[in-house]
């Protein structure tokens, strides 16, 4: 089977960061083309694959029918526009989060991409992280016991932001850049039910949130979302015989604690010791600690899928969903009062290929 063939839309941060090296790394891939409106940020990407085509617009890139697939990485109110256009010109999606700005632009996406046989994969790469992955595995066993609580950190610090990012309806705020991770994630782990929100701006629009999320097994989770605190990503759940706890920055592997205080600090440096001798990404910690492994497996998911025409998960239904809460979590704020998410998704739009 021949290399699929790869255009990667918009060449911003991330993609300079992550996307450019894990594509040109990726076995049985050819990036193919690049499509970027800013001059040298094109220049800068072209420098660093001499042999991918560049085009100054997107729509020139879709127009090349030697590509089989995209990774979408632009802004956030373009993502619907780009990837309704990239599947009418027949082409796999591998779409940054979040699916659109809002539940509207969402559905349009899912009518275009449910009428075809296309991979339409939503870049909830935390999916994919061993961390993230082990927790789920703990929470299908009963090493925590009987659930009690959620809690759930994503921060980072003040820095400057792009225009886009700085206002809610060009695509910014923290719901939609750092809230709609841990949204998914929850629904990796639990399913999301009901949502009370408070959201308010510091420093640029929407960009703090605080949410009590209540799961349809009856759970409460508490979750603290901004764009002006402190680096910290953070997910810890509370059972009746233990703690597990995943800090996406410092956690070496999932973390869990006894109930008691007793030894604690002793329990404490063993735990310590265990998860660093055991730690899938020990390698990855040392010696590159600010690149998040997950986006590598996520884009070989990709590829597979499509190289192969399989299903993929996360798909646009999860990017959907994700969309969902944030929704709601906005109503919440406007009329000071729990929202339910069913009055958000569609069931109509619930529908697995």
């Amino acid at each position: 089977m021949s290399s699929l063939k790869v255009g990667l839309i918009g060449c911003g941060h991330i993609a300079q960061l992550v996307l450019l090296n894990v594509l040109k790394q990726l076995p049985d891939v050819e990036l193919f083309a690049l499509a970027e409106s800013d001059p040298e940020r094109l220049e800068e990407a072209s420098k660093r694959t001499p042999k991918a085509v560049t085009f100054t617009s997107y729509e020139e890139l879709l127009l090349i029918p030697e590509i089989d697939a995209v990774v979408i990485c632009l802004p956030n109110n373009l993502h619907a526009q780009a990837t309704i256009a990239a599947i009418e010109h027949g082409k796999h999606v591998y779409l940054e989060k979040p699916l659109a700005t809002n539940l509207r632009e969402a559905q349009n996406v899912l009518q275009a991409w449910r009428r075809t046989r296309l991979v339409g994969m939503i870049g909830f790469n935390y999916r994919f992280n061993a961390l993230y992955q082990a927790a789920k595995q703990q929470c299908l066993s009963s090493r925590l016991g009987e659930f009690v609580c959620v809690r759930t950190v994503f921060s980072t610090a003040l820095r400057a932001l792009p225009t886009w990012k700085s206002n809610r309806q060009s695509g910014g705020g923290v719901l939609l850049d750092l809230a709609s991770h841990h949204f998914d994630l929850l629904r990796f782990l639990f399913e999301v039910k009901e949502v009370f929100a408070r959201v308010w701006s510091h420093n640029s629009e929407d960009d703090s949130a605080a949410l009590q999320i209540r799961l349809a097994n009856g759970l409460t989770v508490q979750s603290f979302f901004s764009l002006s605190a402190t680096e910290e990503d953070r997910f810890e759940i509370y059972g009746q015989a233990g703690k597990l706890t995943v800090d996406r920055y410092l956690s070496f592997d999932v973390e869990i604690s006894d109930s008691t205080a007793k030894f604690a600090r002793i329990k404490w440096l063993v735990m310590k010791l265990h998860s660093v001798l055991h730690s899938p990404y020990l390698k990855e910690k040392i010696f590159t600690p600010g690149i998040e492994p997950s986006y590598r497996a996520a884009l070989a998911h990709f590829v597979s899928a499509a190289r192969n025409n399989h299903p993929t998960s996360p798909n646009f239904w999860d990017g959907y969903r994700s969309l969902a809460v944030i929704e709601a979590a906005e109503e919440s704020d406007r009329k000071q009062r729990v929202v339910s998410l069913a009055d958000f998704v569609k069931e109509d739009f619930i529908h697995h290929r």
